[in-house]
C-alpha cells in the first residue's frame, strides 16, 4: 500500500464506540448527559471555592484547578464525538486530530501532576502542621501549578511533533472515538520504534513518578496519623485525605484498566469502550466525590443555591 505524507491526509475517520445505527441516538443522549453533568459539577466546585473566602486555601486552590482540568479534559473529546453522532459522520480534520491529541495529552498529564501536588499538600498539612502556612504560601502553591502546566504543555507538544513527522497509509480509520496517540502510531507506515520508546518513556516518567510521589506521601501521612493517640484526631486527619485518595484510585485505576485491556484484548473497539471510564466517567465523578465528602463545599453550594432561589 503506497504511503502518503501526513500533510497529504486531509482527515481521519473516528470509528467511535458502535457502528449500529440504532445505538447512535442512545449514545448521543448518554454522552451529552454525562458531559453536561461533568461541566456543571466541576463549575459548581470552582464557583464554591471562588465565592467563599474561607476556601481560599492551597487545598481548595488545587481542587479548583483540578475541576478546571476535568472540564477541559472532557471538552477535548466529547463535543467532537457528539457532533459526529448527530451528523452521522466519522471524520475529523488533520488539524483537528493533532489539536485533539495535543490537548488530550496536556490535560491528562496535568491531572496526574495536580493529584501529586495535592498529595504533597496533604503531606505538609498533616505531617508538618505548624509549618504549613509557611511552606504552602501563595507564591509556592501558584508556582507548583504553573510548573505542572508547563511540563504537561511541553510534553503534549512533543507528542504532537512526533505525530506530525509520521507518514500514513491510505487507511486512516482510527478505531477510537478520539485521536489517541497509540492508535495513530498503529496507523502509520513509518518506522515507529523510536516513537514507541519515547511514548513509553514519557508515560513512565509522567505516570510512574507522580504515582510514586503520591504513594510516598500517603505512606508518610499514614505513619503520622497512626502516631496520633486520639481516635477523633485520626478520623479528622483521614477525612481530609479521603476525597483525594478516592479520586487518585479512580484516575489511576481506570487508566491502568485501559492499559491492561489494550494489552490483553486484541479488539481496539473494546479498548475504546474501556477508555470511556477515564476520559468521561472519572471527570464526571470527581466533583461528586469532593462535594459529598466535604462539609465546606456542601454548605457553600447550599448557600449559593438558596441565594439564587
Amino acid at each position: 500500500m503506497k504511503p502518503q505524507n501526513l500533510t497529504d491526509v486531509s482527515e481521519f475517520l473516528l470509528q467511535g464506540l458502535s457502528d449500529d445505527p440504532d445505538m447512535q441516538p442512545l449514545l448521543f443522549g448518554l454522552f451529552l448527559s454525562m458531559y453536561l453533568v461533568t461541566v456543571l459539577g466541576n463549575l459548581l466546585i470552582i464557583l464554591a471555592v471562588s465565592s467563599n473566602s474561607h476556601l481560599h486555601t492551597p487545598m481548595y486552590f488545587f481542587l479548583s484547578n483540578l475541576s478546571l482540568t476535568d472540564v477541559s479534559f472532557s471538552t477535548t473529546t466529547i463535543p467532537k464525538m457528539l457532533v459526529n453522532l448527530q451528523t452521522h459522520s466519522k471524520s475529523i480534520t488533520y488539524a483537528g486530530c493533532l489539536t485533539q491529541l495535543t490537548f488530550f495529552s496536556l490535560f491528562a498529564f496535568l491531572e496526574s501532576l495536580l493529584l501529586t501536588v495535592m498529595a504533597y499538600d496533604r503531606l505538609v498539612a498533616i505531617c508538618h502542621p505548624l509549618h504549613y502556612l509557611v511552606i504552602m504560601n501563595p507564591r509556592f502553591y501558584g508556582l507548583l501549578v504553573l510548573v505542572s502546566f508547563s511540563i504537561s504543555l511541553l510534553t503534549s507538544l512533543l507528542h504532537c511533533l512526533m505525530v506530525s513527522q509520521l507518514t500514513f497509509c491510505e487507511d486512516v480509520e482510527v478505531p477510537h472515538f478520539f485521536c489517541e496517540l497509540s492508535q495513530l502510531l498503529n496507523l502509520s507506515c513509518s518506522d515507529t520504534f523510536i516513537n514507541n520508546i519515547l511514548t513509553y518513556f514519557i508515560g513512565a516518567i509522567l505516570g510512574g513518578v507522580p504515582l510514586s510521589g503520591i504513594i510516598y506521601s500517603y505512606t508518610q501521612i499514614t505513619s503520622s496519623i497512626l502516631r496520633v493517640s486520639s481516635s477523633d484526631g485520626k478520623y479528622k486527619a483521614f477525612s481530609t485525605c479521603g476525597s483525594h485518595l478516592s479520586v487518585v484510585c479512580l484516575f489511576y485505576g481506570t487508566g491502568l484498566g485501559v492499559y491492561l485491556s489494550s494489552t490483553v484484548s486484541s479488539s481496539h473497539r473494546k479498548s475504546a469502550v474501556v477508555s470511556v471510564m477515564y476520559t468521561v466517567v472519572t471527570p464526571m465523578l470527581n466533583p461528586f466525590i469532593y462535594s459529598l465528602r466535604n462539609k465546606d463545599i456542601k454548605s457553600t453550594l447550599q448557600r449559593i443555591i438558596i441565594k439564587k432561589a
